[in-house]
């Protein structure tokens, strides 16, 4: 018999959400059954699975999802709540009833069968009752009020509050407007813990722990939910191109994947840039990308990291990876650059070329994100994916001027928002045709120039901050200035 779920996720990045659960439920071949649509109004899905293994597969992989209950009673009061539990212990019928099949007038709640609290009525079994909240704060004396309502369930074995055998969970949901909370629960839930997800793995990879890190480090939620949008597994070979200080490759290996990165940036690689954090005056010596690894006891999934300008091919035609992760850069933070002479007609004299650095110029983003596509298009296993940022004007976003590819499908696009005019999206593609040629630049590249409007816009903003505040210091200097001439002249009265 199917079980019914309910799972209740963090409360940030919303957005993200829905691609990460439905890469790791896809990933897993997991059959699902989706009792209330998924909304982004709402903090939790209810579902059914086969089994509790399927669930806790899917808990697993996610650093979304916060806890799993196994579902015993749904309703939108406490009162009806209390009411289907009861019901629910004489529900012998081995599946979900509505309350109207049992008679029950004026309510449309549903009612598990007893098999599931029977299960948690062994007299060897201690348990405990914990309350949560949505939006809402409970004293400890309200929560005790709330726990002790669930007395006329048959639960025999002792109460036990540390480590008990059996942990149920009573939720109250009172919407996601911390401005405007009812006076009472929109929804209420009851039923057993299975499981928790991947929360821990925020705090095991923060970048405040980690050996190195870059101005541009990607934050560690993020680079666990682009390895499970890429849906990394153990074993797998996957690449970062603009690896930088190589965060992205640190969470595909704690996934058990083989890991690559190429860079441009020779001192980043080398872990001579200048130092990050804040008193910090020279790089350590074991700061490296392979550092990082080992720092995670992950370092035998490490296997390279190159210097190379990814607008020069590099790999070998039939090399393939099953997965590409990468942040490029948006030229804001870091510059994005490629090797080349603004000079035309340039010579080099051969007696120079043993000690030339190679010269740069602007590696624009129309630029990069056509190489980076054909790049996936060409080096991607079928129906293996590509998860890539893609920053942008909030306000001339447009889906369909997204980078796009004929041999990949967007599968996933979610955004963060960075401030009250820029986002990025996090763009998943999945490999669905071979033998394509190369795609010439995005034609709405003018569109996309992300870092000449993102400089613009902030000399705008600022250039209005700086009006605005000299017009405060004239209009403060007249008031008090007029304040003053009031009190001397009742002074001089």
């Amino acid at each position: 018999m199917w079980r019914r779920y309910l799972l209740w996720f963090a409360h940030e990045h919303i957005d993200f959400r829905h691609a990460e659960m439905q890469s790791i439920i896809s990933m897993l071949d997991i059959p699902v059954k989706y009792i209330e649509e998924p909304s982004m109004k709402k903090p939790y899905w209810i579902v059914e699975l086969p089994t509790e293994d399927h669930l806790k597969k899917i808990a697993n992989r996610s650093v979304l999802l916060k806890s799993c209950i196994e579902l015993w009673s749904h309703a939108k009061t406490e009162s009806e709540l209390h009411e289907n539990l009861k019901q629910a212990v004489k529900n012998t019928s081995g599946k979900w009833l509505t309350t109207q099949d049992l008679g029950v007038v004026g309510s449309n709640s549903q009612i598990c069968p007893s098999e599931q609290i029977e299960a948690c009525c062994d007299l060897k079994k201690s348990f405990k009752v914990d309350v949560e909240t949505f939006c809402k704060h409970f004293t400890m004396k309200e929560k005790v009020h709330k726990i002790e309502n669930f007395s006329y369930l048959p639960l025999k074995g002792p109460v036990k509050l540390k480590n008990p055998d059996i942990i149920l969970s009573y939720f109250e949901f009172y919407g996601v407007d911390p401005n405007n909370v009812p006076d009472k629960p929109y929804d209420v839930f009851f039923g057993r813990w299975v499981t928790d997800g991947q929360r821990d793995l925020i705090q095991h990879h923060s970048l405040k722990r980690r050996h190195f890190i870059g101005n541009t480090s990607m934050d560690a939620q993020l680079s666990l939910i682009m390895a499970n949008q890429a849906q990394i597994t153990s074993g797998h070979i996957v690449l970062d191109p603009f690896v930088g200080s190589g965060s992205l490759l640190v969470a595909a290996g704690h996934f058990g994947a083989h890991v690559w990165g190429s860079d441009i940036d020779f001192m980043m690689l080398h872990g001579r840039t200048r130092p990050t954090r804040v008193g910090q005056k020279v790089r350590a010596s074991e700061e490296s990308i392979r550092g990082n690894m080992k720092q995670y006891s992950i370092d035998s999934r490490y296997l390279d990291v190159v210097i190379s300008d990814f607008s020069l091919p590099m790999w070998r035609e039939g090399l393939k990876f099953d997965a590409i992760v990468t942040d490029p850069p948006y030229g804001v933070r870091e510059p994005a650059e490629k090797i080349g002479i603004e000079k035309e007609n340039y010579t080099l004299s051969e007696e120079h070329q043993i000690n030339h650095i190679p010269s740069k110029v602007e590696y624009g983003l129309p630029h990069i994100y056509s190489d980076l596509l054909n790049f996936a298009a060409r080096h991607l296993e079928m129906g293996r994916r590509l998860v890539c940022w893609y920053p942008l004007v909030r306000e001339e976003y447009k889906e369909d001027e997204l980078p796009c590819h004929p041999c990949l499908r967007l599968v996933g696009n979610s955004e963060q928002v960075l401030s009250k005019l820029t986002a990025r999206r996090l763009l998943t593609y999945e490999k669905v045709h071979d033998n394509v040629p190369n795609i010439p630049v995005d034609p709405n590249s003018a569109a996309h120039n992300f870092r000449e409007k993102y400089f613009s816009i902030g000399e705008i903003s600022r250039k209005e901050r700086k009006e605005r505040k000299a017009a405060e210091i004239v209009a403060n200097a007249a008031f008090i200035a007029l304040a003053h001439n009031k009190k001397n002249n009742l002074h001089d009265k």
